[in-house]
């Protein structure tokens, strides 16, 4: 996603004087999420230096979120993820995008289903919850399909507290996508994209993951729990489908486009 940034890690000292700054605050601040890339990245040590750092400036911090990629949450062994969530670290933000490998061997995201399926598991052995995302559209019309099977079965290994659906958009154009695409990328119109999003939703079986499709490149809004209403999001993709003009889609105005 960052392809014109450069990832380095921020000097300890001055991410202590950040905390520092806002002690007048202190009472106010009850959620912290850590950025820009993937903290899970550094030490266990230097994370927990961190997490102890907020916990005594701010004594109604209730959460602590991060981005994590599945292969580095793979990389902390149990102890240290365990370490990490009673100091504080409890929900993770995880861009899964697809859970087929070959899709994501495709856009060149550094993992497979495997990886996935076990950071994530791993991470909420520990305690954690999870909140992770797929991209509608991401493999293209030729990997559509198995795109959508594989990255239900996903969630269903991993039962995420969190699961949404965001919608392909290529900032920087589509050619320039298609230039870092390892195969034959064809974009999804419309239709295809509903036509995937239903097909990845008929093979969910998830028992209380909190579902969203509110994200702005989404056409089509769904809020829910899955899987109580998981014949409702179909019915919805359903009314896409046959009579888009009742099924109360975003305009591209509000989509940003």
């Amino acid at each position: 996603m960052y392809t014109s940034k450069q990832f380095t890690a921020r000097k300890e000292e001055d991410i202590f004087k950040e905390i520092d700054g806002l002690k007048q605050h202190a009472n106010l601040v009850r959620r912290v999420f850590l950025a820009d890339g993937d903290p899970l990245v550094l030490s266990t040590q230097r994370l927990l230096r961190i997490l102890i750092k907020l916990k005594a400036n701010f004594p109604n911090l209730s959460r602590v979120s991060t981005y994590a990629s599945p292969s580095n949450l793979a990389r902390k062994s149990s102890k240290e993820l365990k370490e990490l969530y009673e100091a504080g670290l409890t929900l993770l933000y995880v861009g899964i995008e697809s859970g087929d490998s070959e899709v994501l061997d495709a856009i060149q995201k550094g993992e497979t289903f495997e990886t996935t399926v076990e950071g994530l598991n791993k991470s909420k052995a520990a305690g954690m919850n999870s909140s992770v995302m797929i991209i509608n559209g991401v493999g293209g019309r030729v990997l559509t399909k198995q795109h959508a099977i594989n990255s239900a079965k996903v969630l269903n290994l991993t039962q995420p507290k969190y699961a949404s659906t965001l919608v392909l958009t290529a900032h920087k154009g589509l050619e320039h996508y298609k230039n870092r695409y390892i195969g034959d990328f064809q974009e999804l119109n419309q239709v295809e994209l509903f036509s995937e999003l239903q097909l990845f939703m008929e093979h969910l079986d998830l028992k209380e993951t909190i579902f969203r499709s509110d994200h702005a490149s989404n056409d089509l809004v769904l809020k829910g729990v899955l899987g109580k209403d998981k014949q409702k999001f179909l019915n919805q993709i359903q009314l896409a489908l046959k009579h888009p003009n009742l099924a109360n889609l975003r305009s591209d105005y509000l989509r940003g486009f």
